[in-house]
């Protein structure tokens, strides 16, 4: 089992930044990619980045391409997702996930999942 903690979310401008923190903890050698998605009320959740824990290599959605960061830490169980130039489209509740798959974009592709951070941006 991998045990994943979010935190970092909260309430911002339009045009501000927050950075979340995903924690890992437990089997993390079986994680290849770990994941940010975005969950808005009434929608399935959306895939917004991911990195590959071993190469480092990232992904985006299209639209936080230029805005959003991924990174890792030197030990390979906290990933980081900066958030700049924040929208009021980007509000919902951001989840970290964990794959052990390589570089995947899926929801369905990851095993373990975190319980969430709220992230609201007002107008």
């Amino acid at each position: 089992q991998v045990q994943l903690v979010e935190s970092g979310g909260g309430l911002v401008q339009a045009g501000g930044s927050l950075r979340l923190s995903c924690a890992a903890s437990g089997r993390t050698f079986s994680v290849d990619t770990m994941g940010w998605f975005l969950r808005v009320p009434g929608k399935e959740r959306d895939f917004m980045a991911a990195i590959n824990l071993r190469g480092g290599i990232t992904d985006y959605a299209d639209s936080v391409k230029g805005r959003f960061t991924v990174s890792r830490d030197n030990a390979k169980t906290t990933v980081y997702l900066q958030m700049n130039s924040l929208k009021p489209e980007d509000t919902g509740v951001y989840y970290c996930a964990a794959s052990p798959f390589s570089s995947t974009i899926k929801g369905s592709e990851y095993v373990y999942w975190g319980q969430g951070t709220q992230v609201t941006v007002s107008s």
